[in-house]
């Protein structure tokens, strides 16, 4: 692959290791609270992301003694938030934060990862296929107006539930992920320290994209510390794209800027 796509294969003496990955003794209780007797699952894709995820530059390698406070125990404690059995869209997935991570801790849903770079895309097939979960995953490489029309191929997707993490401000993560969300569907965005702001700062845009006032919450209290901090919007509204205006006809019903041309 060449461009922002382009794939180097490192030598083997500088291929990462696993070492710093190690589930920490301390988070162990919250571990296993989240996920279950799925938990050998999580470590192996732990590993995944800080090997094979490292060497395509989807995780930083001073990311890697992290991978388990900051981003597995974080995304699966938003599981929570969604119901038993749902279908969910994760939006910009990239190294499949939350997606894989939600389908790992709850076998229960159906999930499909969109992501629009080719190398984010053959990471997260292979790392579905490497932890057997084909059966309840799927991989569709695009953008979430892609993925919202559909394709030649593939008819337009939606979801009960649809996720992000770390994609945009909430404004122009509304604008891409409610319309793949079912009517009376929810977006669950994962967010940091602004989210108060931005749903004080973003909420009239997010009515006018058919979405509900959003609303804060906090996932895995009294399991991880800090919890995670969750905006949810639910699509009350199926709003289509804006009418293009066309010239103003007068009264008499001539557009203006016909006087004389059929003269």
């Amino acid at each position: 692959m060449d461009g922002g796509d382009r794939l180097v294969e490192p030598a083997a003496g500088d291929r990462p290791v696993p070492a710093d990955v190690t589930l920490p003794p301390e988070l162990a209780v919250a571990a296993r609270t989240l996920f279950g007797d799925r938990l050998d699952l999580a470590a192996a894709y732990a590993e995944l992301l800080a090997t094979e995820g490292v060497l395509r530059g989807l995780i930083g390698p001073r990311e890697t003694p992290r991978i388990w406070e900051r981003h597995l125990l974080n995304c699966a404690a938003a599981a929570e938030r969604i119901p038993e059995g749902a279908s969910v869209i994760d939006v910009g997935s990239g190294a499949g934060l939350p997606g894989l991570v939600l389908a790992i801790a709850r076998p229960d849903l159906t999930v499909t990862l969109v992501e629009p770079l080719a190398r984010r895309t053959a990471f997260l097939v292979e790392a579905v296929e490497q932890l057997g979960l084909t059966r309840t995953v799927r991989v569709f490489r695009g953008r979430a107006e892609e993925a919202a029309a559909g394709t030649r191929d593939i008819p337009p997707l939606s979801a009960d539930i649809v996720t992000a993490r770390a994609v945009a401000a909430l404004d122009r993560l509304a604008a891409w992920c409610l319309p793949l969300a079912v009517a009376g569907g929810r977006l669950v965005a994962l967010k940091g320290a602004s989210a108060a702001e931005e749903v004080t700062e973003h909420g009239a845009a997010v009515a006018r994209l058919g979405g509900s006032e959003p609303e804060l919450h906090r996932a895995g209290v009294g399991v991880i510390d800090p919890p995670a901090t969750v905006i949810e919007v639910v699509r009350e509204r199926i709003v289509g794209p804006a009418r293009k205006k066309g010239p103003k006809r007068s009264r008499g019903g001539r557009r203006r800027g016909d006087r004389g041309r059929d003269r």
